[in-house]
């Protein structure tokens, strides 16, 4: 298998999970990993604010995509499914700028 590839990775990360058996003992629970994500969303945002370097940055994001993955095994959805259906809808959508900011959503006027 490609180790570059999606199911190399997806794979990867439900070795993680087995290994610390996050099913049995709350590691794959729903609102424990938003919070986590969350925690993750916080080190980004800090490592931008504060000048971090690339790579301090590359790792913090790193770890959001693996929660990512792994809330996708929690939850039992095929995330790389969902990503191109969201896609194929994104894609259809206008944009705007909003506050000198390009937005792209379903507005709602």
């Amino acid at each position: 298998m490609n180790i570059d590839s999606y199911d190399a990775m997806l794979e990867k990360v439900q070795a993680f999970h087995d290994k610390h058996d996050f099913k049995n003992s709350g590691g794959e629970d729903l609102p424990y990993r938003v919070a986590l994500m969350a925690e993750e969303l916080g080190e980004i945002s800090s490592a931008i604010t504060k000048g971090k370097s690339k790579e301090d940055l590359a790792e913090e994001v790193a770890d959001l995509y693996i929660l990512l993955l792994g809330t996708a095994i929690a939850a039992e959805f095929d995330l790389k499914d969902a990503f191109w259906k969201k896609m194929d809808k994104i894609m259809q959508r206008e944009s705007r700028m909003v506050n000198g900011k390009i937005r792209v959503s379903e507005f709602r006027d």
